[in-house]
C-alpha cells in the first residue's frame, strides 16, 4: 500500500495537494461538484494540522489559446470557498518567482488554488510530458506532496508523477478509498464478470482491451468503441463516431477474432442524421445508411445483453452506450441501467460519462460503487496499476528507513 496521509508528518508544513477538479462547468457554474466534495476530507485534515495548502489540478485541454478562456480553474476555486466557508485564494500564476513568494505569504491553515496546470500544455506540452525543469518548479513550492487525483494517476504528468519524485509524499483520503474499493469489489471478481465499455475512443484503449479481455467472462461494447468494431466488420456505419486509425482497427479486428465467444457487439440502434436534427429511427446494424449517425443501442441489443448480464456476479462499466444527454438517444443508456441495477450482480462505475449518466439518469444510488476514475479506475482494473501513483512512497520503505 502506498504511504498514507495519516502516516506522514506534514504538520505546520507547506503542502502540495494535487486533486482533480476536472468538472463540467457551463456559463460559470459546476453542474456537477461531487469531484470537489470528494477531497474535502483531505482538505479538512490538512488545515487541522496547520498546514499551508497549495492545491493543484487539471481542467480540460489546451490545445490552443482560445481554451484558457474555457477551462480557467476560478469558478471551482470559488465554489471550494463555498463548500469549505473559508478563504480560497487564486492565482492564474502557474510558474513565476512570483509565485513562491505568494506561496511563502501564506499563513497556516490558508488555501492557495493555482490555475489549471495544463496551461503549462500550450504553446509546448510541459505538464503532459512531465518536463523535468517543470516539476521542479512545482516541487519547489511546497515540503510535501500528497496525491488526491485518482481520475489523474494512470498519467504521468508533471503535476502528480513529477512533483511525487522531488518531495516526501502520500496519497490522499480519497485515493486510499478508491484503492481499497476498487480492490475489494472487483481486485478478484466473482465470475461471472462482465465488463462494459462505451463511450467515444477506442484509439487509447486497445491495450487495456487485451488486458481486460483475459478476465473478464464477456466484454459488452457500445458507442464508438462498438462503431470502431463494427466499422473493422465491414458493416456500414454510415457518418457515426468511430476510429480511423488502420492500426487501431487491424488490432479491434484480431481481437474480436480471437475472443468471438466473449465479445458481444450491438445488434440495433437508433440513428440520427447529418441532413436533418428532427431526425431519429431505429435500424438494424446491417441496415444503416450512408448519412446515419449510430447514437443509441436499440432493443435487440438490450435483450441480446441482458441475457449474460442476468448471469453475471460482477460487472464493470466504464463509458455509456449512446448520447444519453439527449433524451431522444437516451433510452438504450436508461434500459441498461435498469437491467444491470435489477441483477444480483455487485457494480462498479468507472467515472466520467458512466458517472454522469448513472446519476442523471437516477440509477446512482443503486450502483454498488462508483469510482471518482475513468480512465483511471479502467487501467486500474486491467494492469493492476496506475503510473501516478507509481512514483509514491510505499509504506513498507518508510518503515525499513525508520529501523
Amino acid at each position: 500500500m502506498k504511504k498514507c496521509l495519516q502516516n506522514i508528518d506534514v504538520k505546520n508544513k507547506r503542502v502540495i495537494l494535487r486533486v482533480d477538479y476536472n468538472v463540467p462547468i457551463q456559463n460559470g457554474k459546476i453542474l456537477d461538484d461531487t469531484k470537489i466534495r470528494e477531497t474535502l476530507e483531505t482538505i479538512l485534515y490538512l488545515m487541522e494540522e496547520n498546514c499551508r495548502i497549495i492545491i493543484l489540478s487539471h481542467l480540460g485541454k489546451i490545445k490552443k489559446e482560445e481554451d484558457k478562456y474555457r477551462y480557467s480553474l476560478k469558478p471551482v476555486a470559488d465554489h471550494l470557498k463555498i463548500l469549505l466557508n473559508t478563504e480560497v485564494y487564486f492565482t492564474k500564476d502557474i510558474l513565476s518567482n512570483d509565485l513562491n513568494q505568494r506561496v511563502d505569504e501564506l499563513k497556516p491553515k490558508e488555501i492557495l488554488m493555482l490555475e489549471n496546470t495544463r496551461f503549462a500544455d500550450f504553446p509546448t506540452r510541459l505538464e503532459s510530458t512531465c518536463d523535468p525543469q517543470l516539476s521542479n518548479a512545482w516541487a519547489s513550492l511546497g515540503d510535501v506532496f500528497i496525491n488526491d487525483a485518482f481520475g489523474t494517476a494512470h498519467r504521468k504528468h508533471a503535476s502528480n508523477y513529477g512533483i511525487a519524485k522531488r518531495l516526501p509524499n502520500a496519497i490522499g483520503f480519497l485515493v486510499q478509498k478508491e484503492l481499497n474499493a476498487l480492490d475489494e469489489l472487483i481486485g478478484n471478481p466473482k465470475k461471472p464478470f462482465i465488463v462494459v465499455m462505451g463511450g467515444a475512443k477506442i484509439d487509447d484503449k486497445i491495450e487495456l482491451i487485451e488486458n481486460l479481455i483475459s478476465k473478464c467472462d464477456y466484454l459488452l461494447f457500445g458507442g464508438g468503441i462498438a462503431n470502431t468494431c463494427l466499422k473493422a466488420l465491414d458493416f456500414n456505419i454510415g457518418q457515426s463516431l468511430a476510429s480511423i486509425d488502420y492500426k487501431t482497427i487491424s488490432r479491434i479486428s484480431k481481437i474480436m477474432l480471437e475472443n468471438k465467444e466473449k465479445i458481444m457487439l450491438p445488434l440495433d440502434a437508433v440513428v440520427g442524421s447529418t441532413y436533418d436534427e428532427n431526425y431519429v429511427k431505429y435500424k438494424r446494424i446491417d441496415k444503416i445508411d450512408d448519412n446515419d449517425i449510430i447514437l443509441d443501442i436499440g432493443i435487440k441489443t438490450l435483450e441480446k445483453y441482458k441475457t449474460v448480464i442476468e448471469k453475471a456476479n460482477t460487472i464493470f462499466i466504464n463509458g455509456t452506450l449512446g448520447f444519453y444527454e439527449n433524451i431522444k438517444f437516451a433510452n438504450g443508456t436508461k434500459e441498461f441501467f435498469n437491467i444491470v441495477t435489477q441483477s444480483k450482480a455487485i457494480t462498479v462505475v468507472g467515472g466520467g460519462d458512466a458517472a454522469s449518466s448513472a446519476k442523471n439518469l437516477g440509477y446512482a444510488d443503486r450502483i454498488t460503487y462508483i469510482s471518482s476514475g475513468g480512465g483511471a479506475t479502467l487501467e486500474y482494473i486491467g494492469t493492476g496499476k496506475l503510473i501516478a501513483l507509481d512514483a509514491m512512497e510505499e509504506e513498507e520503505e518508510i518503515e525499513t528507513l525508520d529501523l
